[in-house]
């Protein structure tokens, strides 16, 4: 097998050559934990940022229609609304402000059924941890209805509205509990 030194110098090259590759990738796969680590950094501080950016976003979209409503000037700010609900069809804060606005007034059945649509659009106004949370709102909203409306449809239990918005209520109790679509 090493019969001489050029067989010797090849055995010696291919050592070094088996050894290098070994390096390399090792090194290689290290480099690449490390990349993905920091991959994950990036990525998570890219949705931190982006998810502050939309809370941004929606408190200067939002902010005059709760001036107006703060004033006491709940049917322009009601008006703002379906302007901006045009503009932004699939926006959640719109109708958990409208949810709001109609509570004030006390369309409490109109009201119950906007907050279960923008908590389907957006579960974060259930959390207590999120920015945009507006659960102590929803949780007197849901326990109105629960009061009011399920009084009604106990009193009334032919009545498909009446059991709709029992069942929006019942949707935001799940909802606030912890439960999920």
């Amino acid at each position: 097998m090493l019969k001489d030194a050029y067989d010797k110098m090849l055995w010696s090259f291919l050592a070094v050559t088996l050894v290098a590759l070994a390096i390399v990738l090792l090194g290689h796969e290290t480099g690449a934990g490390a990349g993905k680590s920091s991959a994950g950094l990036d990525k998570a501080l890219e949705r931190q940022m982006a998810y502050q950016a939309r809370i941004n976003l929606l408190h200067k979209l939002y902010g005059p229609v709760e001036s107006l409503a703060q004033a006491g000037n709940l049917q322009a700010a009601l008006f703002k609304l379906d302007e901006l609900a045009r503009l932004y069809p699939q926006e959640a804060h719109g109708s958990i402000l409208k949810g709001e606005i109609q509570h004030r007034m006390g369309a409490l059945e109109e009201a119950v059924a906007c907050y279960v649509e923008g908590v389907r659009l957006n579960g974060d106004y259930v959390d207590a941890k999120s920015p945009l949370s507006r659960r102590a709102e929803i949780q007197k909203v849901a326990d109105d209805g629960l009061r009011e409306i399920g009084g009604k449809a106990r009193a009334n239990p032919g009545n498909r509205t009446l059991a709709a918005s029992l069942k929006n209520v019942n949707y935001l109790r799940s909802r606030l509990a912890g439960g999920c679509e």
